[in-house]
């Protein structure tokens, strides 16, 4: 396996495509005066359009939270065949973030993107065709499976724009890409009450079918303004180094914790707020209302993560983030059982901020733990100061790529839990002591590894 990395400008152009795509002849995002004169413009019009590809893939990965809001008792499936619906899309997703990460630099950013795009009609067109009732449950279940290539248009857009912008802007830039990406899970969940107040819940089929035309023009603004870089290549041996380094499993820990938990919640709150309150949220259109709440505050408060962790550290955002996250889960824990719709919302809704918050703290931690190893190394004369800086970012690329999907299967987990405690209680209440336990564990580690003082720690993280 490999991870992506740009390289020296090539001679090779790009060839140009039909209307006013541009000729990359070369890349040089660090030249300050190639930046200011060339680079800039460039970067920001590929940028907007990722933004928007990878929002309607996003879209297309949540279709099933609120697609399973309309299978009402004609469907003939329980909450428990509800939650495995909302949690195969979700392992899809994870499992395609690392191929399509590296399809980025074997077919070119722009090819890959349209191509990416594209993909998304593959589940959203049959979805359009055959929802309604009287299809099986296992045509569902494929169905359902099938979105999950909307999740891997993520790691491929932020492995692309990744290489359009020098390092002192890449913060802000894969913060805007991926906060444009997740805005797709309430943006879904809008379109769904709308539906629900226009139509009624006897169309599930126009909520894919709102997104097929999004779909063709997310390729064909991919065809017309994105470009290709020149010279970016997977880096062989980079992820099988990162496989072998215990921090990239840590830190995959602690994105399951916190993207898992969003994306996980961001699939499921609907369907639980519906069981939970079933009296006071009837029908789908009134539990729809609520739902998109979660995910939108969620995706809004991702960079603040990363500004409190730029401020105050990662290592110490992370931490009282799963404080926080703790007690989130324990109030909704406590407002299950006294039937509390006002505590229940403030508990879930304190969930999704935080998640969000971790999202972006955790995402901060990653190059400053391999930049304060490769300080280290340079002081004690194991590494000189040119190698070292090379191989922090190599293995940032590589941790980067793993813990994304890694964390993403967190998604699967949360879903999992959810179906396995109404199995079994009949109420959600085990699966939030599983979540509180879990964060609990999240906490522990992030101290242990990266604030416990010891001379093992990384300075700085």
């Amino acid at each position: 396996m490999s991870t992506l990395a740009p390289t020296a400008p090539l001679a090779e152009a790009v060839p140009p495509a039909a209307g006013r795509r541009r000729r990359i002849d070369d890349w040089r995002p660090e030249d300050p005066d190639f930046w200011r004169t060339t680079g800039a413009p460039i970067a920001r019009r590929n940028l907007w359009v990722s933004i928007f590809a990878e929002h309607v893939g996003f879209s297309v990965w949540s279709l099933w939270s609120v697609t399973v809001l309309f299978l009402g008792p004609e469907y003939g499936i329980d909450p428990a065949g509800k939650f495995l619906l909302t949690a195969v899309p979700a392992a899809l997703g994870a499992a395609l973030r690392l191929p399509y990460t590296l399809a980025v630099a074997r077919f070119g950013g722009r090819t890959w993107t349209i191509v990416s795009a594209l993909l998304l009609l593959v589940p959203a067109v049959p979805m359009t065709m055959l929802l309604e009732p009287g299809v099986s449950y296992s045509t569902l279940m494929v169905l359902a499976c099938l979105t999950g290539v909307g999740g891997g248009n993520f790691a491929s857009s932020m492995a692309n724009i990744n290489l359009f912008y020098p390092s002192r802007l890449k913060g802000r830039a894969l913060g805007l890409n991926a906060g444009g990406g997740n805005l797709g899970v309430p943006a879904v969940q809008l379109v769904g009450l709308a539906v629900l107040a226009t139509a009624g819940a006897a169309y599930p089929r126009l909520v894919p079918a709102v997104y097929l035309p999004l779909i063709v023009l997310a390729a064909l603004a991919a065809a017309r303004w994105l470009d290709d870089v020149p010279g970016a290549r997977n880096e062989p041996g980079a992820l099988r180094e990162a496989a072998r380094d215990p921090h990239t499993w840590i830190m995959s820990l602690l994105y399951v914790g916190t993207f898992g938990s969003f994306i996980g919640f961001g699939f499921a709150f609907g369907q639980v707020l519906q069981l939970q309150f079933a009296e006071r949220f009837p029908t789908p259109a009134d539990a729809v209302w609520l739902t998109f709440l979660g995910p939108l505050i969620g995706s809004l408060v991702r960079p603040v993560g990363g500004h409190l962790a730029d401020r105050l550290g990662g290592a110490r955002v992370t931490f009282w983030n799963f404080v926080a996250m703790a007690a989130g889960a324990s109030l909704v824990l406590y407002a299950a059982r006294e039937r509390s719709l006002g505590l229940y919302l403030l508990g879930f809704l304190s969930l999704f901020v935080f998640s969000g918050v971790g999202n972006g703290s955790t995402y901060k931690m990653i190059p400053a733990i391999f930049r304060a190893r490769a300080t280290a190394d340079v002081a004690a004369g194991r590494r000189e100061a040119a190698p070292a800086q090379r191989w922090a970012v190599r293995m940032t690329g590589s941790l980067i790529g793993v813990a994304g999907a890694v964390g993403a299967s967190g998604g699967v987990l949360v879903n999992v839990a959810f179906r396995q405690s109404f199995l079994t209680r009949g109420s959600a209440d085990a699966a939030y002591v599983a979540f509180i336990a879990a964060y609990a564990v999240c906490l522990a580690v992030t101290w242990l590894v990266y604030l416990r003082p010891g001379a093992s720690r990384p300075v700085g993280v």
